[in-house]
This record gives structure tokens, sequence and C-alpha cells, in this order.
């Protein structure tokens, strides 16, 4: 008998161990760890929860038993118990039963409950007057007393724009650019932190420090534009819980008191100055003196959104890069090559007089004389820090951030280096320098790599780009624009989710979309919507790809984790979207969008120059349409299910009369993207598939294997490939290093993902990850891995089909599903191909080994035909497809000659 099943991680609406949430039903989701036992799998669950004060299987303290349940659902498991309370943290635990029904029982886990109601936020909000003139943020601070023991702690803080705060002289927490960023007049996030080790017996002194973020921009410097939610505010809630079973709350009101930060200038946009000789030392310690410059702390209007605790994984400070190149290209001033581009901030280490002045100059690019270029990337952004002049000093910015791999600073000398500079009085010391990345503290779910050097180049470029622009939403860039666009958020959905755990992202991402939804359905192209583009550039707000993402993102969410929560929550919103597009359409063709943005033609790149705009985004009209069935569907809503069916038909009709030619057998222009979209989505009529994809295949090998799809093409443009059998295509297409491409990019230096598939030569940014949908094809096309959950079964699919290209001897991928980590490693020695396999417990895979005969292939050296555990589902097209369970497989075959 097999050993019992080993229960690994948790999660609690996405997350491990959450402190703070405000969801009054969480979902409960839990994975297996590594069992090479075959059709390993969970026939039945029992959850229970508890209260805080007695968890340990005490009955007395339970609150919530969901009984045994049949089946093998374990992720997005509802709680039905009764009303959960703020604040109280609740323990939980679920016993599984396996195929044997043994039974084991998990560890215990707990989520914590933030702040449910308005009324239950003391005190009040303070910040900036609206009339207060300036550019020099705020500090507060104030002394409380701990009177005994304390047995728990909590910060409920929400900083706007963003906040640094601080218990007795240090920062609380290592989040950076702190809460996120959302439509502020809708949701203002807060965070939950706990202090129990912070807080001392005695008096204690809280500081906060304010910056602008999004909340406040108010130029100065560059901006991609200039808007305000008001003046910077915060409110604080210091929850303190002693032994003897009394509460106190220390709260943001008039007692507090309000100083001159020494942050001049701050700018999500143009950067940040900070005076160091302004700083008062002690200003958040016990027993600071305040001076004359401290004022009562002014009482403001709250913001009009509403409070919601922060679950998506905090930003913080991930990677760090050290200089591998010191130049200076005019005296006196040196420019730092980090090796690497990124989203972040440089950190620097000076000495010098007080008053002295270093300027910090980030850039991903250089210009002609070697200084830092910001032609393309926003300008000027400066970092601006006047020295305070004890000793050695070391600072970062708090509230802005950038994406650069240069930093050129002035100011200083170098104290070390190639450089070889004498001490100077008149100049501050640069004794060290380092980038640091942030983006959000997330799993690393997948890994990738194969036999071609290029191929893994090619995937490195593409996640850093991901990262890069991977914060509290997914941004098109980390310095030009910083916004939400929405298109790459279901575009790439795929990519990012076969790398990243980042379901309580996404999660946040759709609170983001709904916020920006307006009245009459439509979803705009950015969200949060900070810029509103105005006719006649309501393009740029109107178009299904953008929109859409809230309705594929959230679908592609559920296949990837299993969670259906999502779809009930936002189905009324996506349900609003569909009836805006058919009234914006005009007999179901949607006219005006952007269509296939950024596709390659001789205009260079911008407006779509190779397709209709009207039938991309048509397609994608018919897409949203057909998954929202699928939606109805899961979801029980049998008559809504019905409509959409109705509504995908007459999309389709319309599609065809207006964009198909039966003589050419020919969709409008016949380009690549016009030949994908209509196959990948089902708008061609079977007669005509096969005839429409040759002619794909055909547009790109004439162009020597290069395609001419843009930001929202590609990806169909490569899924239609694949599924037609030609993968070889997008092989020879990935090895392009002379024309725009993927290989392109990197022959000229790109070490993230460019705007522009010549990017590094054309300018533009040179940190998006819009255009990496190969991606995806690494996992799914060339690995030959991809997955899905099934409701039916309440388990994830897993296919594996290993590719057979010239030049590609082996790959090797993992992916830690949400229900375990499966891996897969293949390698061809001429015609014999071996492949291991590990399937997590509780999942069904289907192989397609690659054989000339049924009888060619072997599992762990045994004939596949007489092994029972195995089933053969049957032969075509050159592979023996093979059903299995849970388990390591180790298949070898000796005919794998097929393409």
């Amino acid at each position: 008998m097999n050993n019992k099943l080993r229960i690994d991680n948790m999660w609690t609406e996405g997350i491990q161990s959450p402190l703070g949430i405000d969801v009054e039903r969480p979902t409960l989701s839990w994975s297996y760890n590594v069992d090479s036992g075959r059709a390993r799998k969970q026939t039945a669950y029992q959850i229970r929860v508890f209260n805080e004060l007695e968890h340990k299987a005490n009955i007395d303290s339970e609150i919530w038993n969901s009984g045994i349940i049949i089946g093998s659902q374990q992720t997005g498991i509802v709680y039905e118990g009764p009303e959960l309370f703020s604040k109280k943290r609740y323990y939980w635990q679920v016993k599984v039963w396996d195929e044997h029904d043994q039974p084991s029982e998990s560890p215990i886990e707990w989520w914590e409950m933030g702040l449910l109601k308005k009324e239950e936020w003391c005190g009040a909000w303070i910040g900036l007057a609206d009339n207060h003139t300036g550019t020099s943020m705020p500090i507060y601070r104030r002394e409380f007393t701990i009177k005994g023991a304390v047995t728990r702690a909590r910060a409920y803080i929400s900083g706007l724009g963003h906040y640094e705060l601080s218990l007795n002289g240090v920062k609380v927490g290592d989040y950076e650019l702190d809460p996120g960023w959302t439509e502020y007049d809708r949701t203002c996030l807060y965070t939950v932190y706990d202090i129990s080790a912070s807080v001392e017996e005695g008096v204690n002194a809280v500081g906060i420090m304010l910056g602008n973020g999004f909340y406040n921009v108010e130029g100065g410097r560059y901006t991609k534009f200039r808007d305000s939610y008001g003046k910077p505010k915060c409110i604080c809630n210091l929850l303190i819980e002693y032994d003897n079973g009394t509460t106190e709350i220390i709260s943001t009101d008039s007692t507090w008191q309000q100083g001159k930060s020494p942050l001049t200038f701050s700018c999500i946009y143009g950067g940040e100055d900070y005076d160091a000789s302004l700083e008062q030392q002690g200003w958040n310690r016990p027993g600071f003196a305040e001076l004359n410059d401290w004022d009562a702390a002014a009482v403001v209007s709250p913001p009009m959104g509403e409070m919601k605790a922060q679950t998506a994984p905090p930003v913080k400070v991930m990677k760090i890069f050290e200089p591998v190149a010191i130049m200076e290209p005019q005296p006196g001033v040196y420019v730092f090559d980090l090796g690497q581009n990124f989203s972040g901030w440089p950190i620097i280490e000076v000495e010098g007089l007080r008053g002295t002045v270093i300027t910090l100059t980030p850039a991903e690019l250089l210009d002609n004389n070697g200084l830092a270029d910001q032609s393309q990337t926003g300008s000027p952004y400066r970092l601006n820090y006047v020295l305070r002049g004890a000793g050695r000093e070391i600072w970062k910015p708090r509230f802005t951030y950038y994406g650069f791999r240069y930093v050129q600073v002035e100011g200083a000398i170098v104290a070390k280096g190639p450089i070889g500079q004498s001490m100077s009085h008149e100049k501050a010391i640069l004794w060290d320098i380092k980038g640091q990345m942030i983006y959000p503290d997330i799993s690393v779910t997948g890994k990738f790599h194969c036999s071609d050097p290029l191929i893994n180049r090619i995937h490195e470029i593409i996640n850093w780009s991901i990262l890069s622009n991977m914060k509290s939403i997914f941004t098109d860039c980390p310095h030009r624009e910083k916004l939400g666009w929405l298109e790459q958020v279901h575009l790439m959905g795929p990519s990012i989710m076969l790398n990243y755990d980042v379901e309580a992202i996404m999660s946040k991402v759709f609170c983001d979309m709904a916020d920006a939804q307006l009245p009459n359905g439509l979803i705009p192209t950015t969200a949060p919507e900070y810029v509103v583009f105005q006719a006649p550039w309501q393009v740029f707000r109107e178009a299904a790809a953008w929109g859409g993402a809230y309705i594929l993102a959230s679908w592609q969410t559920y296949q990837r984790y299993g969670n259906r929560s999502i779809l009930e929550r936002h189905y009324e919103g996506y349900r609003r979207y569909i009836d805006y597009l058919v009234q914006q359409s005009d007999g179901y063709i949607l006219r005006e969008g952007l269509g296939d943005w950024y596709d390659i033609g001789p205009k260079g790149p911008g407006f779509s120059q190779n397709t209709p705009v009207a039938l991309a985004e048509t397609a994608i009209f018919y897409e949203l349409t057909t998954v929202m069935t699928n939606i109805s569907s899961l979801l029980g809503k049998r008559a809504e299910e019905e409509a959409y069916k109705k509504l995908a038909t007459r999309i389709k009709s319309a599609f065809n009369a207006e964009f198909f030619d039966p003589l050419k057998v020919q969709y409008a222009t016949g380009s690549d993207t016009a030949c994908a979209m209509p196959l990948i989505v089902d708008l061609v009529e079977e007669p005509y598939k096969e005839t429409i994809f040759r002619a794909l295949v055909q547009g790109i090998e004439e162009r020597g294997c290069r395609t001419t799809s843009g930001d929202v093409g590609h990806r169909y443009v490569l899924n239609a490939l694949e599924l037609g059998g030609r993968s070889d295509i997008i092989w020879k297409m990935s090895q392009q290093s002379d024309e725009p491409g993927y290989g392109y990019q990197i022959k000229h230096g790109a070490t993230t993902l460019t705007e522009a598939w010549d990017g590094p030569t054309v300018g533009k940014s040179q940190n998006h990850f819009m255009l990496g949908h190969l991606e995806e094809w690494l996992y799914r096309g060339l690995a030959g891995f991809d997955y899905h959950y099934d409701l039916e079964t309440e388990q994830f699919v897993i296919h594996i089909k290993p590719s057979h290209l010239d030049g590609l001897d082996w790959v090797d991928v993992e992916h830690d599903l949400r229900v375990g980590l499966a891996k897969v490693q293949w390698k061809r020695e001429g015609n014999r191909l071996s492949l291991k396999a590990d399937i997590p417990v509780n999942c069904r895979a289907n192989f397609y080994i690659p054989s000339s005969s049924a009888d060619g292939v072997l599992e762990d050296n045994e004939i596949v035909s007489s092994n029972n555990q195995l089933k053969i589902i049957g032969y075509e097209d050159g592979y023996l497809c093979i059903q299995t369970g849970s388990g390591a497989y180790y298949f070898t075959s000796h005919s794998a000659n097929v393409h």
C-alpha cells in the first residue's frame, strides 16, 4: 500500500497565511508533496476551522466543519461557516482520504481578518491641507505608552499615495511603494502589519512619512499626466492587546504632530529629491523634542474610495545588481553600467560635506556621448540627494522608481574602481552604488531550460521584462507611462502564469478593472484609468482586445488555478461589458479600437497597418462571447449560456459576411493576423480551415520565416502555427537575428524585451513585455507541457507532447500547479526519445509519444500495451496517446522521427 498523502502548501484567497483579508467567504486551497506512487489521488476531504483562542483540535473551538466531502476538489473551496469577525485570526486544517481510503491531515494553517466595516476605523485621516503649496512632503509622529505585557499588536494603515511607517526609529516591514495603486475614488487599500515584536513596554514612538505616488501627480519634472485625487494623507490604527485582556487603539488624529520631511520633491514619474541636511535626528523615536516647525496634524477629509485590505503580494526589493563597468564620459560625470535593464532604483553610499548635492540620472540607454539617454523613457527623471555631512551615508529613493540599466552620477567622485581619482573636499566620495530591483514577493512556479542557448536567452529577457513591469498592477513600461494597459494581461496571461504564482495579483487587477468600468459598461484600455483619452484619441480608450482582458484573463486564471470565485464575483461586470460591445457594434461588427497594435509594416510601429482594425476587434468580440458561454455554463446560468451562444452565432455570421472572400478563400488583407485570429477563435468554417492555415504558413515562409503580426495578433499567430503542427516555423522565426524579432533584440544588446520588434536600434522603450508571447510556446510548444482545470473531475489535466525540431536536443521544465509540482524532461538522440515526467498527486496526464508504431514505446523498459497502469487512448498523426494518473514515468521511443 502507498504511503499516506502529504499536504504541502495551503492558501487562503490565493495567499499563504494572509494577514488582514476582508473577504467574508474566503476560498481555501492546498497542494500535495511530490509522490512517485502511481495514480495517487484524493477521494474525499474535510475542512475544519477553529477560533483564535483554542485551535488544537478542540471540538469546542471549532466554528466550521465542512463534513466529509467526496471528491477530488482541492482548490477554490469556499468557506461556508458562520460570520467572520474583524481582526480575528482563524485556524484551519484539512483532512484528506486517498484512493485506498487512508486519511491524512495537513498542518494547521491560518488567516487573519482585516477591518470589515468602515465604522471600525478609529480616529481620522491626517494630511496636507488642500490649499497647501510647495513640494516638500510631510512627516507625522506620536508617542504612546505600553502599560504592560503585550500579547498581540497590529498596525492598520493606509497612506496615500505612498507611506513609510516606523516604530521606535525602525521601518516597519520591508514593503515598498505601499499601498498598491488603485482608482482612489473607488478603492483605497490598507495594509496590516504584525508589530508585536516592535512595541516595547514604556514609551514608544510611531512615525509616518508620506509621498505623492499616483494619488497626487503635480508635475515639476517629467509626467505622463498631471492630476490629483488630493494632497498626501494617511490613517493609521495601532491595535494593542494586553495579556490582562484589555485592548488599546492608538489612531491618527489632531494629537499627532506634523513636521517637514527631508523629502523635498516626490513624483512617481519625475523622481525624488531628499535633503538629508533637513533630517531631524530621532524624529520617529521616543523623547524627541519637537521644535517650532512642528504643528498639530491637520485632520483632512477622507478619500472617496472604499477602504479594502491589500491582499496582493507586497512589492519588495527582490534583486540587487552590482556595477559591471564604470565610465567617465565627461570630467566629473560617471556612468555605472549595472549589466541588466530592470525596474527599481539605485542605492548609494556616500561621504562628503554637508549640503553637497549628488544627482543620479538612471537610463536604459546611453547617447552618442556616453551620457544617460532618457529621450524615449520620460525626461527629465532625476534623483537628487543632499548630504547631511556626518560620515558615510546610505540613501535610496522611497516613493518613485524607474526602468534603467545605467546610472549617471554627478557631484561625487568614485572612491574605488578602475578610475583613479584623488580624494577631494569639493565633491562627495561615492563609496558604493548598486541597483535594487523591486517587484511583488511572489513564488516562482516555472522553470524552463533547453539545449538551445538563444532560446534560453529569449526566455530570460522576456521574464526580466515581466518582473520589471509587475508591481501592484501590470504596467506597460517602468518609466515613460507606468500604466496598467490591459491587453497584455490576457495576451501574456498564460506566459505569466506558467512562471509565477499570480492568483492574488490577478484578483487585484480584476478589481481594478471593475473599478474602472463605466456606468455604460465600458472597460477602458487601462486600469486604474489615470489617463482618460478624449476625442479624437478615444480609440485609445475603447478597444476590445484591451477591455476584454476582464473576461479573457479571468477565464485563464480559472483554468490555471481552478478557483471559480473570481468568475462569480465579477460575472455581472462581464455581462455589462458584453452588453456595451453589442450596443457599440455596427451589425455585430466593432469598427473602432486599436486592432493589431504595433505590427510590422512600412510606417514603423504604431497603429495597425496590415490588418483592418475591425477584424481584430470583432474577432475578440466573438472570443469574449464564446468564453462568456463557457463561464455561464460553469456557473449554472443556463439562460445566459443560451443567450451568449446565440450572440456568438450572430457575430460569426456578421464577421464572415464582412471579412471573408469565398472566392479568394481569404480574410480581409490575408495578413498573418487576419489568418490566425479567425482560426484560433473558431470563426473559420470547416471547409476553409486548411486553406486559411496554408495561407498563413505560406506568407510567413515567403518572408523568410518572419511575421508581420503585432501586439494583439502575435499570440494568435503562434498558437495557430503550433496547433496546426508547424512549430518548426516558430522555431525558425525565433532563430532570426538579422531582422526585427527576439534574436535581433538579443544580438543588439537587449537584456529585457523591448517595446518594438527592432527596439534596440529604433529606440522606444527597452522594457516592455507585451510582445513576449513566445514564452507560452516555450512551455507548450517546445517542452510540450500544458494543463487546465477540469471542473467535471475536479482535477488538473496535464498534456505532454514533446516537439521534434531540428536543432533542439532536449528540454527541461518544471511547474508548480495549485495541486503540486510537475516536471517534464525529454531528450532526443537520433531517432530515440526519452521522456521523464513527474505528475502531481490528484492529476491526470495525457502523454503524446512520437512513434512509428504503437509497440515502439516503452515505459520503464516495458511495452506500454502490457502495462495495466497505463491507458492507451489511441494512435494518430505519428503519436501514441497514453493516459495516466499521478506518479513518476519514464517513456522511451526508438522510432520518434515524426514531425
